[in-house]
Parts: C-alpha cells; structure tokens; sequence
C-alpha cells in the first residue's frame, strides 16, 4: 500500500507545482472566510482516490473535500490533497500532499510530499520513517530554551483567540524560536525530521494528522493530547516532540487556555 500512497502523492504533487498561479475559482468553506478550497485542490483528491482505487478499489476513503466514503474494509485511506491551501493560493511554496492509510483504527503507513523540494517523507508502522530514503531521527534538545517549535492556527481563531494566542505567547517566552508554516503534515514531518523540536496544534482534522503523527513515532518521538492522553487523528489537539522536551512542553500547555 505504501507504494500506491508514494505514487498516488506524486502524481498529485506534480499537479499541484504545475497549477500554482492558474487558479481560477476559490470558494469559502461553510462561508469561513480562512478556510479556502479551489478546483485544484478539487483537482488533486481526484487524482488521488482514482489511483488508490484502481488498485484497492473496496477500501474506505475519508478525503478533506469529498468527505468519506462507507465501505466494509478494514482499511481506511485519509487523504489531504492539498494541506497548506492558503498558501498556495498566494504563490508560497509552503504545502504538501498527505496520505495515510489506516488499519482497523490505527495509521500503518504514511506519505507527504513536498513538490516544490521534491521531499518525500515516508513511513510504515515498525519498520521506521524515511525521507527520501535516508531514515529519519527526532532532535535532541532537551530543553525548550534550545528548541525551535512550529505551530498553526485554527480556522475559528477569531471566534476563539485564546485556542491559540495563550499557548503561543506562553511558548514564544519558554522557546528559542517560533515558526508558523501554514501547513500541520509538513510541522509533523519536520519534527520527525529533527527540523523542529516540538509541535502543537488544536482544531486539527484527522488528514491533517494521518502521516504525521506516525513519522514522529517511528523517528523516535512522542505524540499525546495536551494533558498527556493518548491521541489519535480524531482528537482536535495533538503535541508531537522529540520525546525529551514532551513535559516541558505539556506544563506549558497547562498554562494556556483551550476551551
């Protein structure tokens, strides 16, 4: 299944590159005015679920534009294909696309591509993550002082400022550095990666989590809720790090306001 997941990510990320600046429609979601779709992201799912279902033609899909389809297979696909929309939309090569493949309630295998690097992350469950075949190893810094952390913001942060802003301002204190990409699949890869040391995000879907939160684990590091819970890509809040500044970072997190 990892090689149609590879295979089906690229295809969409070669669609992707080559759309950049041809968009002609964008449309609000449920009249949110920063949650944007256009045909390309429309554009890139078909491609995706097409070739998926060429090959696994009764497996279940769960897609961020199509929703998901009912299906009596223990396999589930869960699909973004196009995670860090807005900016693409404005020409910033800062998204991916993102598969994961789920068994029986758990992710077994994952993918993001980055087309404009050409980056591919991958990963099976036990048998470690990759990037572009060079296996992949969390940081280790081991304290926030000298970690660099990555977040985003969510979709009704106007509604609900202190979802975000209490918990960045706290770790723009606590932290070295900061970033905001725009994109949650690449946060996650990144921290597998060893680019960034710790992630959180609330109000997240589970396509924007399905690969990440298995790189991370299979790289070495930690993935829980913002209490310490078990998480899994239904929850809203996930904290991904290195595993060694993972309590740091939920005292943090106890500190802010998530209601």
């Amino acid at each position: 299944m990892l090689t149609t997941a590879i295979e089906a990510a690229k295809e969409a990320g070669k669609f992707l590159k080559y759309s950049v600046g041809r968009v002609k429609n964008i449309e609000m979601k449920q009249g949110e005015a920063r949650n944007l779709v256009s045909e390309i992201d429309k554009g890139s799912e078909a491609k995706i679920i097409g070739i998926i279902k060429r090959k696994y033609p009764n497996h279940a899909i769960l897609a961020e534009e199509s929703g998901a389809s009912e299906s009596s297979s223990d396999y589930k696909w869960v699909i973004d294909p196009l995670d860090g929309t807005t900016n693409f939309l404005h020409g910033l090569p800062i998204f991916c696309v993102t598969i994961g493949v789920e068994y029986k309630g758990e992710i077994v295998a994952g993918v993001v591509y980055d087309p404009n690097l050409d980056e591919l992350f991958t990963a099976e469950k036990g048998s470690g993550a990759f990037l572009n075949g060079r296996r992949l190893k969390v940081s280790s810094a081991s304290s926030l002082i000298n970690s660099l952390l990555v977040t985003g913001f969510p979709y009704d942060i106007a509604q609900n400022p202190d979802n975000a802003i209490g918990h960045f301002v706290n770790f723009l204190v606590e932290g070295q550095g900061l970033r905001r990409l725009g994109s949650a699949a690449l946060d996650l890869s990144y921290v597998a990666a060893g680019r960034f040391d710790g992630f959180w995000e609330v109000n997240l879907n589970p396509w924007d989590m399905a690969a990440g939160v298995l790189f991370v684990r299979e790289a070495g590091g930690k993935v829980t809720d913002f209490v310490g819970g078990e998480s899994t890509i239904y929850k809203k809040q996930v904290l991904a790090t290195n595993g060694i500044i993972h309590d740091a970072m939920l005292n943090v997190l106890s500190k802010g306001f998530v209601r």
